[in-house]
């Protein structure tokens, strides 16, 4: 083959290939997650979270965010009941959307006895603790982000009480 032809193919080729690939572009929002968890076990789990303070703590319920719209929760994860640590050797934690796109989060601190001025009078524990968006399935494969927790238990019910602000970055798949 002439040599000219061979250049001019190897250009055409490196050329379509460079216009076909796939640019990642991101997308950032506010996060501003309202919801309420029902705490469905707290027990010992030797296996998963090693002696006594430590007990495994399992919590889901349900909320609202303008990017997710309605979702559930799922936490996960070993606490010390008597520095109110969390978590311990093991977290799995996400929320899961209306069309079952899951977004992996992770968080940890301190839940603190009492509340702050800012609470109302029924708090009787907090925690206020940075989280981070790990990725997730469907829309929010590559997802990033983070923010923090202003989460309380009350005295009026048996549930937890969550509100998370922060940003959320989305991947948004454009072909050239």
């Amino acid at each position: 083959m002439n040599p000219l032809k061979t250049c001019f193919l190897i250009t055409l080729v490196t050329f379509s290939l460079v216009m076909c690939k796939t640019e990642t572009k991101t997308e950032k929002h506010p996060f501003d997650a309202t919801f309420t968890g029902v705490y469905t076990s707290v027990d010992q789990d030797v296996s998963a979270c090693g002696e006594y303070p430590w007990v495994r703590v399992i919590n889901d319920g349900n909320g609202t965010d303008a990017i997710l719209g309605k979702f559930t929760h799922h936490f996960d994860f070993c606490a010390d009941m008597d520095s109110g640590f969390y978590p311990g050797k093991q977290m799995a934690a996400y929320l899961i959307d209306e069309n079952n796109d899951t977004l992996f989060i992770s968080s940890a601190g301190r839940v603190m006895g009492g509340r702050m001025d800012d609470h109302p009078e029924h708090v009787i524990s907090f925690w206020r603790d940075p989280f981070k968006i790990m990725g997730g399935t469907g829309r929010y494969a590559g997802a990033s982000g983070s923010g923090m927790t202003d989460d309380y238990n009350s005295s009026l019910d048996t549930n937890s009480h969550h509100h998370w602000v922060g940003t959320i970055v989305l991947a948004a798949e454009k072909k050239n």
